[in-house]
């Protein structure tokens, strides 16, 4: 019931992003609402079940930081830009059909990939009723930690590089992005092993690892660092860049 109970809810609220996006005309806005999705699930889980102890308000905790730092940085950077380029080459192959097309493949599908997504979430609050033990709950949050300061602190580091006029076509190479090319998304990424780390305090919680390994698995083969890498290749110097810098987990730069 809580499972179909969620659904519902990430329906409706999907449904309702469609339909300002369809009157904006900007698909896009689906990336900034991403880090929502997950707090809504949160919410409607806690809710639910009741349940408020020490496991299930720390990840709901660091779910919610996690989700509103993502969305207002993205309505931040994206705020007066037209479309995403993704969105209008998606919009070219889907021809006269681009409304009904954008809502089952993109706001639909990311509505449940975000469900899957939220493994930790539904196994770490539901079943904490029964706490086992509490280490999992202090390495979880030092892994979310972790994590967290990638990901804030590389997409701040971009961003203050691109806003300088002269930085326009080029590649940044310094600061977190020394030693990964993707720090915000090797950051995402570890917050989430961080959650499901947390979730092992209660009973099968340790199944919930399933979400982070394949939200590494979508990053680096499917929809984030596939796209960049693509995207990147045409910059100067990135060839020399990338031959020397990890893709994704943060190593020394190799001469």
């Amino acid at each position: 019931m809580l499972v179909i109970i969620a659904a519902i809810c990430m329906f409706l609220f999907m449904s309702t992003i469609w339909l300002i996006a369809v009157k904006l005309d900007n698909y896009s806005i689906v990336d900034i609402i991403w880090g929502i999705t997950f707090i809504i699930t949160t919410t409607v889980v806690l809710v639910y079940t009741g349940l408020y102890n020490v496991v299930s308000l720390t990840i709901a905790a660091l779910v919610i930081i996690w989700g509103l730092r993502l969305s207002i940085y993205l309505f931040s950077r994206n705020a007066g830009k037209p479309e995403d380029y993704r969105y209008q080459d998606m919009r070219k192959k889907w021809g006269n059909k681009v409304k009904q097309t954008a809502f089952v493949r993109v706001f639909m599908l990311q509505g449940t990939v975000s469900l899957l997504f939220s493994l930790g979430i539904f196994l770490g609050i539901s079943q904490s009723d029964t706490i086992l033990a509490m280490w999992p709950v202090y390495l979880g949050v030092i892994v979310w930690v972790v994590g967290f300061l990638f990901e804030s602190i590389g997409d701040a580091q971009l961003r203050a590089f691109i806003q300088k006029p002269e930085n326009k076509g080029k590649v940044i190479t310094t600061g977190l992005w020394k030693y990964t090319r993707h720090p915000n998304y090797f950051g995402e990424a570890t917050q989430w092993f961080g959650i499901s780390i947390i979730a092992c305090a209660v009973p099968f919680g340790w199944i919930s690892f399933i979400s982070p390994l394949l939200l590494t698995f979508f990053l680096l083969k499917i929809s984030g660092v596939p796209l960049l890498e693509k995207k990147n290749a045409k910059k100067p110097g990135y060839a020399e860049y990338a031959a020397k810098t990890s893709v994704f987990v943060p190593m020394p730069p190799t001469n």
